[in-house]
């Protein structure tokens, strides 16, 4: 027993020691095969590139949806919905989907978090699409293949829905890894998941102090949010009866959508708890201080959320259709098709898109319905009618005990001339800026009237 034993334990060792061995010599062959050549050597792609996708084939045509958010998600149940012999497949690296829309009702224990987590499992197998769990790596976009770390697959026709990432830059931090830095510390938990269980932490250890947000400037994700967020937190400091105030960092002289209703909910119940200052540009951040550095001077703060400007996902770049010259590096698309250009088979949706409109959930989801009645169409040998929304509904709690909210119905869309190919943009909007617990309550029905459409009709 004692050799055996003694025998495996070596085998173990040497096991580890000839790994090791081995991962030397193939470094000092590539240093030497560079040394000899003058160029960098190529590592050998992962065996993931060498072996195909284990997902069922349904024989027909097949269109790939890369991300499972909003945008995702709708896209693939509209596409089966449309075409039910269409062989549709939704690549998301997250094992579970999180929901920033109401996220912010969350953070204030205001909704479980049932209420935000959902199953891929769920929403494919109840819509008839495939599910494949895994992270794309790399696009072949001439012969149509898609590269991912659980193998490999071809498409006829994708649609890339990756959300977007920070910009760190906007606010003054250009280093790759202070950035990471400040993402890890002060999380803007406007990107699905970790960043929220973060700030939900945060709020629950927060003890008194300043607690400071920020507001962007540009084209960020859903407008409304970072002042939803002021009125979340300074309701929880307030319901528990923390020595603590709000300071939000506002790029606005004023909040872009209605802000009536917004500041009217700012100084009527949280005088004293939220100091909301406008016109702020952010040149960086001292995070060992706990110091913003500002074009109005310097602002400490106890505990922070920072949201920086955002940017469009870099797999963009990777996939080669970001739109290089426009600021914010989001896609390169037709504003009407939502085509790449110059790529018939590929379409942007989400908040990575570049036009105008405002990225949240329910604008993510209706556009992604539009695309997938372009793609069923052309495969009918139709042309789909430009996009126009006949108004959404964005809500905007402003008070959690008792719940109470303020609403936007936007209606957004372009209008488009085929003679003479003119693209018209227009949005209007109507505000209902008098908070009640009635468009509170609407609020939640409208979360999970939408979650229950992604996730479990089986239309």
């Amino acid at each position: 027993m004692t050799g055996k034993k003694k025998a495996a334990g070596l085998s173990r060792r040497d096991a580890i020691k000839g790994a090791a061995a081995g991962m030397a010599a193939l470094g000092a062959a590539a240093t030497s095969a560079q040394a000899a050549t003058g160029k960098p050597v190529k590592v050998r792609p992962p065996s993931a590139f060498s072996r195909q996708a284990e997902i069922p084939g349904f024989g027909g045509a097949r269109v790939v949806v890369i991300g499972g958010g909003w945008s995702g998600l709708e896209a693939a149940r509209q596409l089966k919905h449309n075409k039910p012999d269409l062989d549709v497949v939704l690549i998301e690296k997250r094992a579970i989907f999180f929901s920033c829309p109401l996220s912010n009702l969350w953070l204030v224990d205001k909704l479980s978090l049932d209420a935000l987590t959902h199953s891929y499992l769920d929403a494919a197998r109840n819509n008839g699409y495939t599910w494949l769990h895994a992270a794309v790596v790399d696009v072949d976009r001439h012969k149509r293949v898609i590269y991912t770390d659980q193998g490999w697959l071809t498409y006829d026709f994708l649609i890339v829905s990756p959300g977007i990432d920070y910009d760190y830059s906007g606010i003054g931090v250009v280093d790759p890894g202070q950035a990471a830095r400040l993402g890890s510390a002060y999380p803007a938990a406007f990107k699905p998941g970790s960043e929220h269980l973060s700030l939900k932490k945060k709020l629950a250890e927060f003890d008194g102090g300043v607690f400071l947000l920020t507001a962007p400037k540009g084209n960020y994700r859903c407008l409304p949010a970072p002042y939803e967020r002021a009125c979340m937190i300074a309701g929880y400091l307030k319901e528990n009866d923390i020595d603590g105030k709000v300071i939000l960092l506002d790029a606005h002289e004023k909040p872009p959508f209605y802000p009536d209703g917004i500041k009217k909910a700012f100084g009527d119940l949280y005088k004293n708890y939220i100091a909301h200052i406008t016109g702020v540009e952010i040149t960086g951040v001292d995070m060992g201080r706990k110091t913003v550095e500002t074009n109005q001077g310097a602002v400490e703060f106890t505990d922070a959320s920072i949201y920086p400007p955002i940017r469009g996902a870099r797999i963009l770049e990777r996939l080669g259709i970001a739109g290089l010259e426009t600021p914010g590096m989001f896609a390169d698309i037709d504003p009407v098709s939502y085509q790449v250009h110059g790529d018939e088979r590929v379409f942007v949706g989400g908040d990575a898109r570049p036009m105008p409109f405002i990225k949240a959930g329910f604008a993510a989801n209706f556009e992604a319905g539009h695309i997938a009645r372009i793609i069923t169409g052309r495969m009918d040998g139709k042309d789909a009618a430009p996009l126009h929304s006949p108004g959404m509904m964005c809500y905007v709690a402003v008070n959690a005990e008792p719940l109470q909210s303020i609403a936007f119905k936007i209606s957004f869309g372009w209008i488009y001339d085929r003679g003479s190919g003119k693209k018209t943009f227009m949005q209007k909007a109507q505000a209902f800026p008098k908070r009640s617990r009635a468009l509170g309550k609407a609020n939640i029905q409208w979360g999970r009237g939408m979650f229950q459409e992604m996730f479990y009709s089986q239309s």
